[in-house]
């Protein structure tokens, strides 16, 4: 029986003054999806993403990046985002700018993890929220992540499908079995 490849995509801030301390932390998500045998889904794009995809291949992992661009060309030149073939295994063209490849991304995840973050990372995390889709968000990443619990306090939406951990590897745990407790309902 073939064990079940879940898809899971890594928000996180392009760029920002927590690299520092998200970009280890995102890293150590990266290797254990890789090691649970998960799909990695990004933006295809730098910082956070960027550096969970790196880490991710080397481990063995497969990436499917989302690019707000329409071609290649337009990626590179005018969104100057990456496209190292040795990084992505595959790059959708969404020809639909930030805000609409952000949602067609996390629908096309089983469950997104939060990372550090600025607004595009918001965006992300309230797609996936009102989508109803699995969350997991970071704590002490930095950015948006931190800030989370309150959002959605002031909100007052719940907390729906999110999960909560200032530990990399418990957060893809409990990701994990959230979205299998989801997939059985």
């Amino acid at each position: 029986m073939n064990k079940i490849r879940y898809k899971i995509c890594i928000s996180g801030g392009a760029e920002g003054k927590n690299a520092e301390k998200a970009y280890p932390l995102a890293r150590k998500i990266a290797e254990q999806l890789a090691k649970k045998g998960c799909v990695l889904i990004t933006g295809a794009t730098t910082g956070v993403p960027f550096e969970a995809a790196k880490v991710h291949k080397r481990a063995g992992g497969s990436n499917i990046g989302f690019s707000p661009a329409g071609s290649e060309i337009e990626h590179v030149k005018k969104f100057r985002l990456p496209a190292d073939p040795k990084i992505f295994d595959h790059i959708i063209y969404a020809e639909s700018g930030y805000t609409a490849r952000n949602l067609l991304m996390v629908r096309s995840a089983d469950a997104t993890i939060v990372i550090d973050g600025r607004i595009g990372t918001l965006s992300e995390f309230t797609s996936a929220f009102e989508e109803g889709l699995v969350i997991g968000v970071l704590e002490g990443s930095g950015g948006i992540a931190d800030e989370i619990r309150h959002i959605l306090k002031v909100a007052k939406k719940g907390y729906g499908k999110v999960v909560f951990s200032s530990e990399p590897i418990d957060l893809v745990e409990q990701v994990i079995e959230k979205i299998t407790q989801t997939k059985k309902k």
